[in-house]
């Protein structure tokens, strides 16, 4: 169950930070509706990287729809020579 309090406690911010652990967040509100979220710093280290993956991703697919995919042969190719060199 997630953990949501109105951004008013932080004025006691140590209690508002013993709940923030590895995969739950604290969920603050302002004015009855979710505002800002306080995380682990791992789960947002998690999310920087998918973030990363997800734009390398999306490169990745743009570049193939204009310029064409490569077959799985030639891209088998690529990696050995990168991995050679």
């Amino acid at each position: 169950m997630p953990l949501i309090k109105p951004v008013s406690d932080l004025r006691n911010y140590p209690d508002v930070l013993k709940g923030v652990k590895v995969g739950q967040p604290v969920y603050l509100t302002k004015n009855g509706e979710g505002r800002y979220v306080i995380i682990d710093i791992e789960d947002y280290s998690i999310f920087e990287e998918a973030t990363r993956l997800g734009t390398e991703l999306m490169r990745g697919r743009i570049s193939g729809e204009r310029e064409g995919w490569m077959s799985s042969q030639a891209m088998r190719e690529h990696f050995k020579e990168r991995a050679n060199v």
